[in-house]
């Protein structure tokens, strides 16, 4: 096959590797981070979707969200100033949408949120709660990102809602596996 992908380059064997465009950056670079997070994010995402064997629902969403994600990483390795030669796949605003519609259908099933819960009561709910915090972390660094480079405000909004979206799925996926909620007792 001549238009196999190799596995590896040598191109980064110094430390820098190539933003979409071409632009060469050290592998520390702001962009890198950002979307190495979100590349993180969604490995714990394939985890949860292996993972939640019997809800067959919620194994489509996540995988369609694995697709959004290789999206979002897209958009962070681009240099907007570099020799872009193909177009960039999008978020759109029904993406954020699919989210919202999700938590709410999943909410409508759930006891009222009365206090705040701990991770914790069966490895899958646990797995959505890392998912969750690796989630948020990749929302601060791309709020950072955002200071100096150019960040699409969709983008921050579908990881700011993909965070939501990942605690009412530990919520949902706890209420399948009949797994109790653990509710933070604060001491005074």
């Amino acid at each position: 096959m001549d238009n196999e992908m190799k596995i590896y380059t040598r191109t980064g064997d110094k430390g820098q590797t190539s933003l979409i465009g071409g632009t060469r950056v050290p592998k520390y670079h702001e962009r890198i981070e950002a979307y190495g997070t979100v590349d993180e994010l969604n490995s714990f995402i394939g985890l949860i979707r292996d993972q939640a064997e019997t809800d067959l629902h919620s194994k489509e969403i996540l995988l369609e969200i694995q697709d959004r994600l290789f999206t979002l990483e897209s958009h962070l390795a681009e240099d907007p100033d570099g020799a872009l030669t193909r177009s960039m796949p999008l978020l759109h605003e029904n993406d954020v949408e699919l989210l919202e519609k999700e938590i709410d259908l999943m909410n409508e099933n759930l006891p009222d949120l009365m206090n705040f819960i701990l991770p914790g009561g069966h490895p899958l709910v646990s797995l959505c709660h890392v998912g969750r915090t690796v989630c948020r972390r990749a929302e601060r660094i791309c709020i950072h990102l955002a200071t100096t480079h150019p960040v699409a405000e969709i983008d921050i909004r579908y990881l700011n809602r993909l965070s939501d979206y990942l605690f009412v799925l530990s919520r949902h996926l706890g209420r399948l596996t009949n797994s109790s909620e653990i509710v933070w007792k604060p001491r005074y």
